[in-house]
């Protein structure tokens, strides 16, 4: 302050003097004698000048479109074979789609302090590095859908990542990637913010255990379109602030008691197109469903499409039209008939294998005396074959021998 002060008061000194603006401008009248500039307003111009020109220009990629006023940048159907390097610091929204990118890698994404939306999807990505994803601190939308990724390093982002939505979709290059690689990300806590996880169409057979139970903020979860057939026990217990839960067009036959008490409150669910089997282990499920259907704030969004596929006799029934009747229980009737066939079976073997015994124990005499003889006949036909041995092999008996034998 008493810096400026002092400057300010130089100024006002010699603004009697009438300087000029340019050297080798005198005083006197004209446009150019008019104008005096104070020693304080050089020094500002000067400081404004140097902090312009030292911010860099911001370049956009030869192969991107690139819009500053929308902080947008796009790569779309480029055929690029890696990230852009040198993207525009400015950029919040990232669009890079369509292109042949196997590898992401951190390098092209450092310095991106504004990026908040990322769009990677159809890039026939297989692999992230290790922090590819960690340096951007305000990234709140990643989509990867519909790549072939075989591998997701230990820690792709970060110890603790600001990701509230992610989608999967189409993104696993076989089912197998969820249990071996995805599972120990969704399980480490870097995605504790995560609101919206998109795993549909990436033909999952099963869910790992508890491979959502570090998603605590989770309120949506989109499952549709795989092969599941069932839901692991607690594999919702943890889920607390879920909201909507999408399993159409999956491979479910049942869900269990268990794991409807396991659904949060406020949850909106989705079962369409599933091979319902209408027996008597449906019996939970539909008497849940009927329940459900008369609440005020029903769960199942979709419940008058459930419909059965097997038995041939009620498929394509709705669910909702079944009566405790309809289920027939023939399953557990067949099961009971060939227990008890097996029991019978056992009962006869034992009564055989007792009036076995019980001859041999009533013949015992007979077949001890019997066993004696076969042991006599043995031993005179092997004193025979070594008698015969003895007479071979001496040459002095052998034409005793032979008139023997005449």
């Amino acid at each position: 302050m008493f810096g400026l002060d002092l400057l300010a008061r130089l100024g006002g000194r010699r603004s009697r003097r009438r300087l000029p603006l340019w050297p080798g401008l005198g005083e006197g009248g004209g446009a150019a004698g008019a104008v005096v500039m104070k020693p304080v307003s050089v020094l500002v111009l000067v400081q404004v000048l140097g902090t312009v020109s030292s911010q860099p220009e911001q370049h956009c990629p030869p192969p991107c479109e690139c819009s500053e006023g929308d902080k947008t940048v796009k790569c779309v159907n480029r055929s690029l074979s890696e990230l852009p390097p040198d993207l525009p610091s400015y950029v919040h929204t990232l669009l890079i789609t369509g292109n042949n990118i196997s590898r992401l890698s951190p390098a092209p994404l450092a310095g991106l302090g504004e990026l908040a939306a990322l769009n990677l999807s159809g890039n026939r990505l297989q692999e992230l590095e290790p922090g590819a994803l960690a340096e951007l601190p305000r990234l709140r939308q990643l989509d990867l859908s519909d790549n072939q990724l075989h591998n997701f390093s230990s820690q792709p982002f970060g110890a603790r990542s600001p990701l509230e939505a992610l989608d999967l979709s189409g993104a696993l290059y076989n089912d197998s990637v969820l249990a071996s690689s995805l599972a120990p990300v969704l399980r480490s806590g870097a995605l504790g913010a995560l609101r919206s996880l998109e795993l549909a169409d990436n033909r999952l057979l099963y869910l790992p255990r508890g491979v959502f139970a570090a998603l605590p903020e989770l309120t949506h979860l989109g499952l549709s379109d795989n092969f599941l057939v069932g839901l692991p026990g607690g594999a919702l217990a943890n889920l607390t602030r879920l909201q909507t839960l999408d399993l159409r067009n999956n491979s479910l036959r049942r869900l269990r008691n268990s794991t409807l008490r396991d659904l949060p409150r406020g949850l909106r669910l989705r079962l369409a197109q599933n091979a319902w089997l209408c027996d008597c282990d449906l019996e939970e499920l539909l008497a849940w469903l009927k329940q459900d259907a008369a609440a005020a704030a029903p769960v199942v969004q979709d419940r008058e499409q459930l419909v059965c596929s097997d038995p041939e006799a009620l498929s394509g029934v709705p669910l909702l039209s079944l009566g405790a009747a309809d289920l027939k229980c023939s399953a557990p009737d067949d099961l009971s008939s060939l227990q008890t066939s097996y029991v019978f079976l056992g009962i006869v073997l034992a009564l055989i294998g007792l009036i076995f015994l019980l001859v041999l124990y009533l013949n015992r005499k007979g077949i001890k005396k019997w066993i004696y003889n076969i042991r006599d006949a043995c031993r005179d036909h092997m004193e025979g074959y070594h008698y015969r041995y003895e007479i071979n092999a001496d040459p002095r008996l052998t034409n005793l021998s032979s008139s023997l034998d005449v």
